[in-house]
C-alpha cells in the first residue's frame, strides 16, 4: 500500500500567524495530489494548548498559532474536506504516533510499499516527519514531493531538502 502523509496543512501556516505566500502557493499543488494521490491518505495538525508560550518550543518560537479548538489549527477546508481519516494531532515537530500508525500498517494486513510526504514546514515539521518515518521503517521508501512542500524561508527549504537526499529520502518534483 502506498501512503500519503499531508504534514500540517493549517490556516496558521498558510494564511495565518506564520503563513507565508510559499506555502499559499503550494495549496492547490497538495489539494492535486491529494486526488490523484492512489493509496493510503493520513494528515498531521500541529497542536499546542493555550499554554504554549510556556512550552520549550513557545520559548525559541513566541508566536502563538496552532492551538488546539482555533480556526488557525484547522486544516484548510478544501484539504480538509479531501482527508477521510482524523488527521493525527502532535504536540512537537515530529509525530511517533504517525511512525506508530504506519508501522502498524506495515506489520499488519497489506505491506506499506511507500510512504510519500507534503505540507509545511519542509524544515522543520516536514523533515521532521520524513527522519521518524525512516526510523520506523527504514526498509520503505519515504519521499517528499518538493513541488508540494514550503519551508519557512526558500532558502530554509532548499536546505532541509538537502539534508533529506543524504538521509536516503528521495526528493521528486511532481
Amino acid at each position: 500500500m502506498k501512503i500519503l502523509v499531508v504534514v500540517d496543512m493549517q490556516k496558521d501556516f498558510i494564511d495565518g500567524a506564520l503563513g507565508t505566500k510559499e506555502a499559499q502557493q503550494i495549496v492547490p499543488g497538495v489539494i492535486e495530489k491529494i486526488r490523484t494521490f492512489d493509496g493510503r491518505i493520513l494528515a498531521t495538525r500541529d497542536t499546542h494548548e493555550a499554554d504554549y508560550l510556556d512550552s520549550e518550543e513557545g520559548k525559541h518560537l513566541p508566536v502563538v498559532h496552532c492551538v488546539r479548538g482555533t480556526e488557525g489549527w484547522q486544516l484548510h477546508p478544501q484539504i480538509a474536506a479531501l482527508i477521510k481519516e482524523e488527521p493525527i494531532d502532535k504536540p512537537s515537530f515530529g509525530s511517533t504516533r504517525l511512525g506508530q500508525v504506519l508501522r502498524a500498517c506495515d506489520i499488519s494486513g497489506e505491506p506499506v510499499e511507500s510512504v510519500t510526504l507534503v505540507g509545511l514546514c519542509t524544515d522543520i515539521c516536514v523533515i521532521s516527519n520524513a527522519l521518524l518515518i525512516k526510523a520506523y521503517l527504514p526498509d520503505v521508501p519515504v519521499i517528499v514531493d518538493a513541488s508540494c512542500c514550503a519551508g519557512v524561508t526558500p532558502e530554509t527549504h532548499k536546505q532541509a531538502l538537502e539534508a533529506m537526499k543524504v538521509c536516503q529520502i528521495e526528493i521528486v518534483n511532481e
